[in-house]
């Protein structure tokens, strides 16, 4: 059974640096590449960023690039979303999603909610 766990998220200050984690189970983690999404209120789901199965490449979207940087663990099954310089409008709930870990379908985790506020 494919399982994927986000944790980490919570209330920060504007400026302020939060740290994803996302567990994975049910497959091999190695051979599965990465990606962690966002949703805010009322805005359309949005790529944050990708790794590939061996952490060898990632990619961004423009509106994190220099701020956010995933990585990955594949002696713990784990993925992380490393987020500084954080504002406002990164205020959303974050998905951590196997990439088709059997071939078809991707596996999306429950969510983990990130609020920038002062």
């Amino acid at each position: 059974q494919v399982k994927v766990v986000e944790s980490g998220g919570g209330l920060v200050q504007p400026g302020g640096s939060l740290r994803l984690s996302c567990a994975a189970s049910g497959f091999t983690f190695n051979r599965v590449a990465m990606k962690w999404f966002r949703q805010a209120p009322g805005k359309e789901r949005e790529l944050v960023a990708s790794i590939t199965r061996t952490g060898d490449s990632t990619n961004y979207a423009d509106s994190v690039k220099g701020r956010f940087t995933i990585i990955r663990d594949n002696v713990k099954n784990t993925v992380y979303l490393q987020m500084n310089s954080l504002k406002p409008e990164d205020t959303a709930v974050y998905f951590c999603v196997a990439v088709a870990p059997y071939g078809v379908g991707d596996y999306w985790g429950q969510g983990t909610q990130v609020t920038v506020s002062s």
